[in-house]
């Protein structure tokens, strides 16, 4: 293996692990994600080191095995949490609202829910989301409009939350 691509996975593991926990809802669906991203840029890192952000690569990498995932095979929403990764905060009431809004961002579909990670988590502008999704800046308006329309009325109703789990870093 590399140096430089070994130096890479460790210094970025942890971040990737956490995206993919994001995108899939799941910490052992996170986690395989990543991995998968990882393979796939190891396998082209001389050229991927040199001819972009290495990270950023590795995350529309992400995305785009995420969404070809979840097309391929539609599961069940799993019922762990955020837990580690989530930074919840000392408040009881705010770690509550936080559980409760990420249920409801499980819930979405993957490519809205894509939209909202990359957008809220990642903090990328609309124009990078659509070049990490391969679309129009207007589909990723689109998206993020459907997805907020549809959170702001299922926190409304105020629909139950569900248990507090953890994954493991490491």
């Amino acid at each position: 293996m590399d140096t430089a691509f070994g130096e890479f996975v460790a210094a970025r593991n942890g971040s990737l692990r956490r995206f993919g926990l994001l995108l899939t809802g799941n910490c052992h669906d996170g986690d395989d994600l990543a991995q998968a991203a990882l393979v796939r840029i190891g396998m082209r890192w001389n050229r991927i080191r040199h001819d972009t952000s290495p990270e950023a690569y590795t995350r529309t990498t992400m995305v785009r095995l995420y969404l070809n995932g979840a097309r391929i095979r539609r599961r069940e929403i799993p019922t762990d949490t955020l837990g580690a990764a989530s930074n919840v905060a000392a408040n009881e009431e705010d770690h509550d609202l936080r559980q409760l809004l990420w249920h409801h961002v499980r819930l979405l579909p993957p490519r809205q829910r894509a939209v909202v990670v990359l957008r809220y988590y990642e903090q990328l502008s609309e124009a990078e989301i659509a070049d990490v999704l391969g679309c129009s800046a207007g589909t990723v308006k689109s998206q993020a409009a459907k997805a907020l329309g549809t959170l702001r009325a299922r926190t409304r109703r105020g629909r139950a939350f569900i248990s507090e789990g953890e994954c493991g870093e490491g």
